[in-house]
């Protein structure tokens, strides 16, 4: 057992999430699934929660109701190792309603926030060079989705 887990609340599509968010990712699976049972509070046999894993994450789907919602003050950060791998994840978690954010970051028909980066990005934005730093960030602050080749070019001047 994990000692620490991701709960995420939902209304109602624990399991339907479990399955998009292992679809999505690479080497993902759903672990176990728990039911209700005659103590409620939902009824007998309908699903309470799945657990699941994602890049060696664990997370757990609950069927909580209608009380909360997801917001982006929580997100997860997927660090890609390529702008094509970027791009999978981008569209995949877009699909079915997605929407997209400013600076890499999108809420996926869920709601759940997600900051979709190249993990290069960390050494462009943290050059020694103040002024590769500043041209990196300024292209971030105008893309959605992050191109990798379009800020390596601002870092490079060029």
């Amino acid at each position: 057992m994990h000692k620490l887990s991701t709960f995420l609340w939902f209304q109602g599509q624990a399991e339907e999430a479990a399955n998009f968010y292992t679809s999505v990712f690479p080497g993902s699976q759903i672990k176990s699934v728990m039911r209700y049972g005659d103590a409620g509070p939902g009824p007998k046999g309908a699903v309470m929660t799945v657990e699941f894993e994602a890049f060696g994450q664990r997370f757990v789907a609950l069927n909580g109701g209608s009380a909360f919602s997801f917001t982006p003050a929580i997100s997860f950060m997927i660090n890609c190792e390529s702008q094509a791998e970027l791009d999978d994840l981008w569209d995949k978690l877009l699909s079915g309603g997605g929407q997209t954010m400013q600076c890499g970051w999108l809420k996926d028909k869920y709601g759940v926030a997600w900051q979709v980066t190249p993990r290069k990005i960390f050494d462009l934005i943290n050059d020694p060079d103040p002024v590769k730093s500043k041209r990196v960030m300024e292209a971030m602050f105008q893309m959605v989705k992050l191109d990798l080749p379009t800020l390596e070019k601002a870092h490079a001047g060029a």
